[in-house]
């Protein structure tokens, strides 16, 4: 990968294990010592990688790539939200609302990375109604390597582009009847695709500009996450950030996870899963449903889970990486 590198990680990693956010923590393994200790902790991370790895890595792309073909077209509103969802709308639970970022119509930004396979959507971005009233989509057929044409035809929508291009009439709608992308700047981002005011509105408050602005400890307090969440991806000075925001994701939603249902704990599951020899592959399953649906046995509300056996695949190479198995 050229966007995802170790020493990114490595410092994101000390960040997150040594400072941590609102006094949480990347989980290393317990300090008690226990011989297994440490493989806690490299289970922990190799979880991460596995999902990071098929999220974003793989693609050598920071920001969402627009991936959800509805009815042969990408809509250019997949800026809005893909499979049905409206990341706008993404709000905090009424006890932490105070965190999230409102949003702003006028806001208007383009995505730094893109995938590159051969018609690949371009950047997804977003902007006001009175710049983009409507959008169409894009067409991944449509060739744009033609010089010698008359007039000659290029493909200028990004670097390393061989197809495709941008129909922006008629008017063409995401599977949640968006045909516009005002408010739309909320998309994933980062090695596990931070998403949504609720996730960028806590970045900025523990870590960015409104950290500093309210007198409280900031890592990043130049940054302001509510009004450019861009600069997760588009930051060269703290390239860590890529690293940062799916930490902190990680450790919001993973790592403090535990289901009202059944009690299915992600931390008891883990050491469950290094003392029974680290062989019962329903863990990864179970983080997986946890990292793309939102729970720790799918089909939840969100539906079916998405790549599971490469998920599994990915996590079983990196303990092996690691010396694990």
């Amino acid at each position: 990968s050229t966007v995802y590198r170790y020493s990114g990680f490595l410092t994101g990693l000390r960040v997150m294990v040594q400072s941590g956010v609102a006094n949480k923590f990347f989980y290393i393994g317990p300090n008690d010592g226990r011989a297994n200790a440490a493989d806690y902790g490299l289970v922990n991370i190799a979880a991460f990688f596995a999902q990071s790895m098929k999220e974003t890595i793989r693609y050598d792309a920071c920001d969402e790539n627009s991936w959800d073909l509805f009815d042969g077209k990408y809509p250019i509103s997949n800026a809005c939200g893909q499979l049905g969802q409206s990341y706008q709308d993404y709000e905090c639970s009424e006890e932490e609302k105070f965190m999230q970022c409102d949003v702003n119509p006028q806001m208007e930004m383009k995505a730094v990375t893109n995938a590159k396979w051969y018609g690949a959507p371009q950047p997804l971005y977003c902007g006001p109604k009175t710049k983009y009233p409507e959008t169409g989509y894009w067409n991944f057929n449509a060739e744009c390597n033609r010089p010698w044409a008359n007039p000659p035809e290029l493909c200028t929508a990004y670097p390393g582009q061989k197809a495709g291009k941008e129909v922006s009439s008629p008017a063409v709608a995401n599977r949640n009847g968006r045909t516009d992308v005002e408010g739309c700047c909320w998309w994933g981002r980062g090695v596990i695709q931070t998403t949504g005011i609720c996730n960028f509105g806590k970045l900025n408050y523990f870590l960015g500009k409104r950290a500093a602005d309210e007198g409280r400890d900031s890592r990043y307090p130049s940054i302001d996450f509510c009004t450019n969440p861009e600069a997760v991806c588009a930051s060269e000075e703290f390239a860590e950030l890529k690293w940062i925001a799916g930490m902190f994701y990680w450790i919001e939603s993973l790592q403090a996870y535990e289901s009202a249902e059944d009690g299915w704990n992600y931390i008891n599951k883990l050491h469950e899963f290094v003392d029974g020899g680290m062989n019962d592959m329903s863990f990864i399953d179970a983080v997986s449903g946890i990292v793309n649906r939102g729970c720790h046995n799918p089909p939840c509300g969100t539906g079916d889970l998405d790549g599971g056996p490469e998920r599994k695949s990915n996590f079983i190479k990196v303990l092996d990486e690691f010396g694990l198995k």
